[in-house]
């Protein structure tokens, strides 16, 4: 009788290579049981379990086999990964302290045969690639630059109404060969806890700073940003047209939000988020007639609340992103289960917008089915839809279900990266207006 082998292909690699996970040796259309174990830097283990049948040879591929029952339903390579939980309640962080360091994912499978084992490795950093900690013009992020000669094109990346450092993003940048700054605007050393009266300016100044510093490839810098860092790149853009080569916003808002959920207690939610010349930009809730936070308060979906205020069409037009105002290609990611808001809907508002205004670059919509808000990047697991927020502690659901969010992470980063190739080519080339 044939040994049982588990195998990994590739078994070290970045995260968001696919792999091929297999097994061969199985006795004919026998059910063999795989467990997936990841340790992360905190001590929290995260587990997955699947059982599968083999084929009429003995063997079993992930990649064209679904399991039987287990912790993921249809054909998916990397279901043990992405359908990880973790051990305890209210355990979000899936990624490791150290981007330096890769995560460890262990496999384990069980047959009537015997076991076998393997490891999966993956990295969010290529080998080669240094972080460097930015405190510089008042500035507050990290650096990751790629490990190959540049000059090369530049990223520099937002987070949303969490804020911090969205480190791991900027590795992966890096990794696929852009400077890439990721730049704290809140809840960072030095800088206030809370989003609201933050100045734009303060952003145009780490641009300024990356071109000055890093001398990106043609001056190439784009925009990457997520929920209120999505508003945030659209509204940038809009302001900074000269200053900005292309646009990535994962899940944005089309309109001008206030505070919300991350914003100062003595300000309010419903006080401004965002300075421009030391004066609040009009928000949504500025002057709205229909909108109200009953819904949000009373434990509904947060995106239900935000519908209320949409249905002020004055208060709509007051407060939207002049998205035509940008001069790059933008690509626009939502789902169309986003309990935060309705990314799908504020994204539909914005592809309407540029086609009205016969906009002569390069846009695109991703938009996943069934999908929530929290979009990362690939097999990684996707099992935490409800998470205390990080500013305000209270309970805070994203949408979606583990299987449609992790479809979305893949095709999303998949897109994301065809787009600013295409991008980078075209600000080389020379766009209308440059």
């Amino acid at each position: 009788m044939s040994k049982v082998c588990l195998t990994v292909q590739p078994a070290d690699d970045l995260v968001d290579v696919p792999r091929r996970i297999r097994l061969e040796g199985l006795a004919p259309c026998s059910q063999v049981t795989l467990r997936a174990h990841t340790r992360r830097a905190d001590g929290v283990d995260w587990h997955s379990t699947a059982r599968f049948e083999a084929d009429a040879e003995g063997r079993l591929d992930l990649g064209s086999t679904a399991p039987l029952d287990g912790d993921y339903e249809g054909v998916s390579a990397m279901g043990l990964i992405w359908s990880q939980k973790p051990d305890g309640d209210g355990v979000s962080n899936v990624f490791p302290d150290n981007l330096l360091e890769p995560l460890v994912t262990h496999l384990f499978a069980e047959t009537s045969q015997g076991s076998a084992e393997a490891t999966l490795v993956q990295r969010f950093a290529g080998q080669g690639v240094v972080r460097e900690d930015v405190r510089a013009d008042g500035l507050v992020g990290t650096l990751f630059r790629p490990a190959t000669p540049g000059p090369h094109p530049a990223v520099m990346i937002l987070n949303g109404s969490g804020g911090g450092i969205n480190e791991p993003r900027a590795a992966l940048y890096a990794s696929h060969g852009y400077v890439a700054l990721a730049l704290a605007y809140f809840k960072a050393p030095g800088l206030s806890d809370y989003i609201s009266n933050t100045p734009l300016e303060y952003f145009k100044r780490g641009l300024d700073w990356i071109r000055a510093t890093q001398k990106p490839a043609k001056g190439f810098v784009a925009l990457n940003g997520q929920s209120r860092g999505g508003e945030l790149v659209l509204l940038l853009a809009s302001i900074y047209p000269k200053d900005v080569s292309a646009v990535v916003a994962y899940v944005p808002g089309a309109v001008v939000h206030g505070g919300q959920n991350a914003c100062d207690p003595a300000v309010g939610r419903d006080g401004p988020a965002w300075l421009l010349d030391g004066k609040p930009l009009v928000h949504i809730w500025n002057d709205n007639r229909t909108a109200s936070w009953a819904a949000f308060d009373a434990g509904q979906r947060h995106e239900v609340s935000i519908r209320t205020a949409l249905r002020d069409t004055e208060a709509v037009a007051r407060a939207r992103i002049p998205v035509e105002r940008i001069r790059a290609p933008i690509i626009l990611l939502s789902g169309t289960d986003d309990a935060a808001w309705p990314s799908s809907l504020y994204s539909r508002m914005v592809v309407d917008a540029l086609r009205a205004n016969h906009y002569p670059y390069d846009y695109q919509w991703v938009d996943t089915p069934d999908a929530g808000h929290a979009i990362v990047f690939p097999y990684v697991p996707t099992t935490q839809i409800t998470h205390r927020h990080p500013v305000t502690g209270r309970l805070f659901t994203g949408g979606g279900a583990p299987g449609p969010n992790a479809l979305s992470n893949e095709r999303t980063w998949e897109s994301i990266k065809a787009f600013l190739q295409r991008a980078v080519a075209g600000y080389a080339a020379g766009w209308p207006g440059r």
